[in-house]
């Protein structure tokens, strides 16, 4: 595989093949572009951005929910030697925030967005009294109207050793942390991809993970335009109100590659398991790739058994791993090698000890999947508390070195030198073993919480519950919990609590709705504690509390709080009020939602919300779809809406 010097010279490159990119954004929505097309619309985008005044090395913020408009702003940026910095669009407040702080760091950025969207986010900095936030909002955004269609841009030849885009992490929101990578650190990742995943022209990929993610950019944009490979991006909106369609595209487009993190085979199964699917051909497809959050065995188990008939075969399970601050990839599994585990003993994993195997029975047991090996270009290296190696079969903490690590982040010079090791290995915040020369993931070292495949700061997390009134900072403990009944990492929430249960349920309602509301994710436990353990110093020992959550020192509790939520029915309700609240009890983890409460005020995330109207759909067909919610919030609205 061509290791190329810029990623300029990858659109150069490729826009002379008779390759295209398929944009999906809905079951008959879609649209295509050929490389070459790329190519002519980035240097006309380009045009307009130099028209305005931009120049190497200024920033270009993309923020924009149309993935055809985003793939083409990037291009016209790296052709033009300025930095791209891709941004979520997300619905909660901190979303915008975000989007605020991240422009408020950058030291020339310009925003690339759509007028609606600006129009929105103007609005939400006036409603929140950001007076210089909404003026600067207005002078440095371009969007659909103000874009010239006759400019053609001059390219600019970049250095190898310059920034090329810069990728900002989902963890803090409070502080956002951008991670720089230059043209040398994406091509060499980029190279190391496509040769150990075995991709070649001809292939077909398809994935509809958010392009503001590495996987999704780097991973199946980036490197698969490099290996010259047509390949289809389905909008992640889609895929997650339609999740069957993800195969139903990838049957046909006869798609060869294929990714989703942990979370995305789950929700593709909860729909799957009520409706089905008929008349698939999946024998095309040679690799998924899983990776971005701690991978579930049985997880993938299911769903490989799940698609066994209709040709998917299990060698095309790849579980990889990889991190922002080494561009995205790290690890891949040996091609042809069928996945593997191991199954050890979980209060076993200590750093500088060795892992103990269990039987899969054993109540202690957790299994962990094998994520291969270090790429081209990449070392890997199991380190004590101190940074010394360690030897193999020692659980430490994974430190990286390679072309893919990062330079450095975005004007954070402290945050960055706490990032590396005296002799330059780069600290992943993960901890590992290395089992018959692959990498096992044992779990963090740094509290970083991994939902949905994005990562999340529990101290964020606190500050958003702390605004609940008696819950200051210190009273509550946020982590991720992974157990052997959970095939996804668990959210939960320790509140300090002295009085009685039946007391705590209106806290647990209160926490729910501003978690939900604020981060837009779903809390799955809030769990009263008489103490929060704490050092010497006074830092909270989140270890402890999670692993008191999985060794069930709470089940007692937390059945009691179960029974005060439980709901007793009313004889003379509406059947079809029963109905949809019990649709809404099996979703949203058997929280109480009566019938009159607004569904977005309950704490549960977009996911749920969506899953829930899946499942009304699917007993009453054409009738409700997820923007009616908007105006039918409750379900006795939401019923009366259906019945006529």
């Amino acid at each position: 595989m061509k290791l190329y010097d810029s990623m300029a010279h990858i659109l150069e490159d490729a826009r002379d093949k008779q390759r295209e990119i398929r944009f999906i954004d809905g079951d008959k929505d879609e649209s295509v572009v050929s490389f070459g097309e790329l190519w002519e619309m980035a240097t006309t985008l380009l045009g307009s951005l130099q028209a305005r005044g931009m120049e190497a090395g200024d920033e270009l913020v993309i923020f924009t929910r149309s993935n055809e408009k985003f793939v083409v702003a990037f291009w016209a940026a790296i052709l033009g030697g300025i930095v791209p910095v891709p941004v979520a669009v997300g619905i909660s407040d901190e979303h915008r925030f975000k989007l605020f702080r991240i422009l408020g760091q950058l030291e020339r950025g310009t925003l690339f967005t759509e007028f609606e969207l600006l129009d929105r986010l103007s609005t939400f900095a006036a409603e929140n009294q950001l007076a210089e936030i909404n003026r600067g909002l207005r002078a440095r955004a371009i969007t659909e109207r103000n874009i010239l269609t006759n400019a053609r841009g001059i390219i600019v030849e970049a250095n190898p050793d310059k920034t090329a885009f810069i990728q900002y992490s989902s963890g803090s929101t409070s502080d956002p942390k951008g991670v720089c990578l230059t043209h040398r650190n994406l091509t060499a990742n980029i190279r190391a991809i496509i040769e150990g995943a075995g991709w070649q022209a001809d292939d077909q990929s398809l994935s509809w993970m958010p392009l503001t993610h590495d996987m999704g950019l780097i991973g199946y944009h980036l490197s698969v335009m490099a290996a010259g490979m047509s390949h289809a991006v389905m909008d992640t909106s889609v895929f997650v109100r339609r999740p069957l369609l993800w195969m139903e595209k990838a049957s046909e487009l006869r798609a060869t590659q294929l990714c989703s993190p942990n979370f995305g085979y789950k929700h593709f199964l909860k729909l799957f398991e009520r409706k089905g699917l008929v008349g698939l051909d999946l024998s095309a497809v040679k690799l998924i790739l899983n990776g971005a959050e701690p991978i579930s065995w049985d997880l993938c188990e299911s769903f490989l058994a799940a698609l066994e008939p209709f040709g998917l075969k299990r060698s095309t399970m790849f579980p990889v791993y990889g991190l922002a601050e080494a561009t995205v990839g790290v690890t891949l599994p040996r091609l042809g090698q069928e996945y593997s585990r191991i199954i050890v003993d979980r209060h076993n994993l200590k750093i500088g000890s060795p892992y103990a195997e269990k039987e899969s029975d054993d109540p202690d047991a957790i299994s962990f999947v094998k994520v291969g090996r270090a790429i081209r270009d990449c070392e890997i290296r199991i380190a004590d508390d101190e940074d010394q190696l360690l030897a193999d079969g020692l659980v430490g903490h994974i430190q990286i070195r390679g072309a893919n690590v990062t330079t450095g982040l975005y004007n954070d010079i402290d945050t960055e030198a706490k990032l590396f090791t005296d002799d330059n290995w780069l600290r992943s915040g993960d901890c590992g073993v290395i089992v018959d020369g692959d990498l096992v993931i044992t779990g963090r070292s740094k509290d970083i919480i991994i939902i949905n495949g994005q990562n999340y700061y529990p101290h964020d997390i606190e500050e958003i519950i702390s605004r609940v009134d008696g819950l200051d900072l210190g009273k509550v403990v946020v982590c991720g919990v992974n157990s052997s009944l959970s095939s996804a990492e668990e959210l939960i929430v320790f509140i300090l609590h002295r009085q009685d249960v039946g007391s705590f349920r209106s806290i647990i309602f209160e926490v729910r709705k501003i978690v939900g509301e604020h981060a837009g994710l779903e809390v799955d436990h809030v769990v009263p504690v008489s103490r929060i353990p704490k050092t010497t110093s006074g830092k909270i020992q989140r270890s402890l509390l999670a692993n008191a959550y999985i060794d069930g020192d709470f089940s007692e509790v937390l059945a009691e709080l179960a029974n005060c939520e439980t709901p007793v029915a009313d004889p003379d309700e509406d059947p079809l009020v029963l109905e949809i609240e019990l649709i809404c009890r099996e979703l949203s983890k058997e929280r109480n939602i009566g019938p009159d409460d607004n569904l977005f005020e309950v704490g549960v995330s977009s996911l749920t919300l969506t899953e829930i109207i899946l499942a009304v759909d699917e007993k009453y067909p054409g009738k409700v779809d997820i923007s009616d919610l908007f105006d039918y919030p409750t379900i006795r609205e939401l019923a009366d809406f259906i019945r006529r």
